[in-house]
């Protein structure tokens, strides 16, 4: 499966963003599909993420309230709401797929800067 995540960009403490992963190669039904991040020098972390067939969602502590992952299976795409953005919120955002085998893919990225 390939992924392709959008919608970052540059937003004022406060704000909200909407970003997007599309697959294509595979149906989503058949990988768990999760958001990362990645800030400048810090190790990668867990945002929030679809179970197995999509069942059940889960969120890191600081993604809890503010966030908000949902998804399209019919246009095979996932979305991160992001609201009350906060300064600590800048990262590059990855879209990650898992499938039942274990193997894992992931997406180019695509950069969130929040100023305050």
């Amino acid at each position: 499966v390939q992924l392709e995540e959008s919608g970052g960009g540059l937003v004022q403490d406060g704000d909200s963003l909407r970003l997007t992963c599309a697959a294509s190669g595979r149906t989503f039904s058949d990988y768990a599909i999760g958001w990362f991040r990645q800030a400048p020098g810090k190790e990668r972390e867990f945002v929030a993420a679809f179970s197995w067939k999509g069942g059940d969602t889960q969120y890191a502590d600081s993604a809890k309230g503010r966030f908000t992952i949902f998804r399209d299976g019919i246009q095979n795409t996932v979305w991160l709401q992001l609201n009350s953005l906060k300064p600590e919120d800048t990262a590059v955002y990855y879209c990650h797929a898992k499938n039942q085998l274990g193997e894992g893919y992931w997406g180019q990225g695509t950069q969130v800067t929040v100023s305050s």
